[in-house]
């Protein structure tokens, strides 16, 4: 529909507005040059059945429509339109000007208006000191906050009306805007220091998790929180250098570890580091390794450097070139490992080494089927979620309850075995909390008994 083509015009209301407040819905009709009135008349260019109509008005409504007098719209469509049109700058500034609560809090709850237009006010909105759901008020617009961002409402129809409700929303949010939005909002911003037992310091470190928020709120994560929450960005691969710098000025020992653990944490903040010998593991262990860097942690963490999964061919060739057994097994349970260093490990003479690789997910599947000859290596076999399906289902002929155990525990043996192997009351647990079997049992809508 086009207001304008309503423009000094009348429109009939049976029942109530909706989402508009009664005197807000006169006022928008008013913004538009559009006359309201309650009974009909000649001058009548549209009827608006509204909500809670009484039986008099649905009688009426019926009357006029048999009669085809005049158009009509129901009032969530005519309500839609108003919203539409609404103008943000002005309603923004007569707020500002009327700081009238009441009004901003109808527009709060409001499922007309866009999402653009509602962070906007929502950032307007006094919370009295208190919290988001203290009292009426701020419960309302709590409510309305979450009703209206998070998925799948209809399945989760009480979250609107718990204290964490605004973490799962965050938890679930891809939208910079409305993270951001939260975070601003009063009660974050008083419980950015507070303990972990509070609800909002949760939805502050559901925040300090989500990939999605923006680089703004992270800074002031780093400036304004507490130690824990602060390892949390810590450990984020967005988290840049100049927040590196900063959380590493802190000198806070917990924030100084997570940091350790960023795989993009700087070469400055490296070298400044480097001075403590388990932060300099950890991060040879976890840093995108570069020649330079790789160089750096090679000459005095080789083994750490070996679980790096950012090593390269040539580094792993070095590695294996420095003789070293412990450098060599810890490469061998590096999942990133090169097929071809796979086959220089397997000819070295160590059954730790090969027990090692014939777990790895990342050694290749030739390997893994010649490796089924030797009875020795069939528990490891049984480990790796990369052994081929026909091997996997022999493997269940096995006579090693260790074995069986592993087969029952691995995501990737084929269901048919596993329903073999939940026979056995040794191994009915292992089977039930095997992901892939959970997922067939929700998918077939099996249930069983714990």
């Amino acid at each position: 529909m086009n207001l304008s083509e309503l423009q000094n015009k009348t429109i009939l209301l049976f029942g109530q507005s909706r989402a508009f407040s009664a005197d807000e819905f006169q006022a928008q009709l008013k913004a538009h040059k559009i006359n309201l009135t309650k009974e009909y008349g000649e001058n009548v260019a549209l009827v608006v059945d509204g909500k809670m109509m009484t039986p008099y008005e649905q009688i009426e409504s019926e009357k006029i429509y048999e009669e085809k007098k005049t158009e009509f719209i129901s009032i969530n469509a005519l309500e839609k339109e108003l919203a539409k049109h609404i103008d943000a700058d002005t309603l923004m500034m007569s707020l500002k000007l009327s700081n009238d609560k009441s009004r901003l809090k109808d527009f709060l709850t409001n499922s007309m208006i866009d999402d653009e237009l509602y962070l906007r006010l929502l950032k307007m909105y006094s919370w009295g000191g208190e919290d988001f759901f203290d009292n009426d008020d701020n419960r309302d617009v709590s409510a309305a906050l979450i009703v209206r961002f998070y998925e799948n409402i209809e399945r989760n129809h009480n979250v609107e009306y718990a204290a964490l409700g605004l973490m799962h929303l965050i938890t679930q949010s891809k939208d910079e805007k409305l993270i951001e939005a939260i975070f601003m909002l009063e009660p974050i911003q008083k419980s950015l220091l507070l303990d972990s037992n509070k609800a909002n310091y949760k939805i502050i470190s559901a925040i300090a998790t989500n990939y999605y928020a923006p680089k703004n709120v992270l800074n002031m994560l780093v400036k304004k929180s507490n130690s824990y929450i602060r390892t949390l960005v810590a450990m984020r691969e967005d988290c840049d250098e100049e927040m590196q710098f900063y959380l590493l000025e802190s000198g806070d020992e917990a924030v100084l570890e997570a940091l350790s653990y960023n795989s993009n944490i700087g070469k400055k903040v490296v070298k400044k580091l480097l001075f403590n010998e388990y932060l300099a593991k950890n991060m040879a262990r976890n840093i995108h390794l570069n020649d330079e860097l790789f160089e750096i942690f090679f000459k005095n963490y080789p083994n750490e450097v070996a679980k790096n999964e950012f090593i390269s061919y040539e580094m792993q060739k070095k590695l294996v070139a420095y003789h070293s057994a412990d450098v060599m097994m810890s490469l061998a349970k590096n999942e990133y490992i090169d097929k071809k260093i796979v086959v220089d490990l397997l000819s070295k003479e160590s059954d730790e080494i090969k027990f090692a690789l014939y777990e790895n997910s990342a050694t290749p599947q030739e390997s893994l089927e010649e490796a089924y000859e030797n009875v020795l290596n069939h528990f490891a076999l049984a480990n790796n979620e990369n052994t081929p399906k026909h091997i996997l289902e022999l493997l269940a002929h096995s006579q090693d309850i260790k074995v069986l155990k592993s087969l029952a525990k691995n995501v990737s043996t084929p269901v048919e075995t596993l329903y073999q192997l939940q026979l056995d009351s040794r191994l009915e647990r292992s089977v039930k909390e095997n992901p892939n079997f959970g997922r067939h049992i929700m998918h077939e809508n099996i249930g069983w008994e714990i």
